[in-house]
């Protein structure tokens, strides 16, 4: 979607330093440079709670590595879905943000060809792909792998190695990092199609000796550990990046106040949008695919999804809850609107609430595991489809509403980004 809108270069505004979880006076919440200023360090407690809970994940798996059971798997897989709570909070922050949107496919990059990584059932997967030559190269069980016409040693799986893989070839597909690899090797495959279960990796799967499933588990083992340490040490990187001094905070505090407020609508409109409502769920919706869905091993997607919206809400109320029940709370993009145009703000707040509405709708159905997302998107659940659908209009609608702050504002034009599910749908059959 694109805003069409004139640029008027701010006149000169006071950094107002903010301490969370006091209040700002009213004449400070509608200063462009405390909104900015509050929505960096909101991004700070949202990546440090996102690694806090790497940490706890890390921890979790250390625990199953020494002493593999079923109680540990568990354990791990627990630690793995609540991690996905602050993480999917952050996801406003990219788009806008150069830094964050080019870190980002360390940690979160999908939809994955699991077949790089450890094995899988052929019947589902298939053998090889035409446009992946490492689409089954299986990590785990090849101590060599080829790589541009010569042998790769990948005979000791460790931080170098599987750096070294993630979208080799440039083929994004092909993805060795992150939660989603992580995802991968504690659930597996989920071979029910759009039926209900998730994945259903065993246990064994990383026991010791001869109790040991699909072979490999001591590579297994060492691939799962070492990319619990990759998580936590790219997250450390970006809670870095958003402290003081750091890159992605630095970026903000050199930008012009509507660059700053270009730069936090940008990562709305196009999370909520393209992102979103497009390659996230109407694509799906479309082709009905739970390949496409955003945690697809693990059939955590309502909650991914859940979330995702929400860091959109957190973003515009300048309000985010932490993961220890606190509450960080200051200048918000939605004080500056209220000042310019309070029927606009009111506009943007019930539509943010009526997406939220939608996601939970979605959310409360999986969680009381009536219907996962996965069997919502499948062609022939007509009221699963129309939860799905009701979701994407709502995120649609409050795009159209960000655009309207673009231009109440008085900021450059943005092109938020599209998807051809939302604006050429036909491309995707071709």
């Amino acid at each position: 979607m694109t805003t069409n809108n004139r640029t008027t270069r701010g006149s000169a505004s006071f950094a107002v330093l903010l301490v969370a979880g006091l209040a700002a006076t009213a004449a400070e919440a509608q200063e462009p440079r405390a909104v900015i200023d509050h929505y960096a360090d909101m991004a700070l407690a949202i990546y440090s709670d996102a690694l806090n809970t790497a940490l706890d994940l890390d921890a979790s798996i250390e625990t199953l590595l020494s002493t593999p059971d079923a109680d540990g798997f568990a354990a791990a897989k627990s630690a793995w879905l609540r991690a996905r709570v602050p993480y999917q909070q952050s996801e406003a922050y990219r788009f806008g943000n150069v830094y964050v949107d080019e870190w980002e496919g360390k940690v979160n990059a999908w939809p994955l060809d699991e077949g790089l990584i450890d094995y899988v059932a052929t019947d589902f997967y298939g053998e090889e792909s035409d446009d992946n030559a490492f689409y089954a190269a299986n990590i785990i069980a090849s101590p060599e792998i080829a790589l541009s016409g010569r042998a790769l040693d990948a005979s000791t799986i460790d931080m170098e190695l599987i750096r070294s893989l993630h979208e080799v070839d440039a083929v994004e597909a092909n993805v060795t990092t992150g939660y989603h690899a992580i995802e991968f090797l504690l659930w597996g495959q989920d071979l029910n199609y759009t039926g209900a279960g998730a994945g259903e990796r065993p246990w064994t799967d990383y026991a010791a000796g001869d109790d040991c499933t699909n072979r490999n588990c001591d590579r297994r083992r060492d691939y799962l550990a070492v990319a619990s340490d990759l998580l936590v040490a790219d997250l450390e990187d970006i809670v870095a990046a958003w402290s003081e001094g750091g890159e992605a905070r630095s970026a903000l505090d050199a930008a012009s106040d509507n660059e700053g407020l270009a730069t936090i609508l940008t990562g709305m409109g196009t999370l909520s949008y393209g992102e979103q409502a497009g390659e996230r769920m109407q694509l799906g919706l479309l082709l009905h695919d739970p390949e496409e869905e955003h945690d697809c091993f693990s059939d955590n997607t309502h909650n991914s999804h859940y979330y995702d919206a929400k860091s959109i809400q957190n973003v515009y109320l300048g309000r985010y809850e932490r993961i220890d029940g606190s509450v960080i709370e200051g200048p918000s993009l939605s004080e500056l609107v209220r000042a310019r145009d309070e029927a606009l703000d009111a506009a943007m707040r019930v539509d943010l609430q009526a997406t939220m509405d939608a996601m939970a709708a979605i959310k409360e159905t999986a969680d009381r595991g009536r219907m996962a997302y996965d069997q919502m998107i499948a062609e022939s659940n007509a009221e699963g489809n129309a939860m799905v659908q009701a979701a994407i209009d709502s995120l649609i609608g409050q795009t159209a509403t960000i655009e309207q702050i673009v231009v109440t504002l008085e900021l450059e034009a943005i092109d938020f980004e599209g998807s051809n599910s939302l604006d050429n749908p036909e491309a995707i059959f071709q």
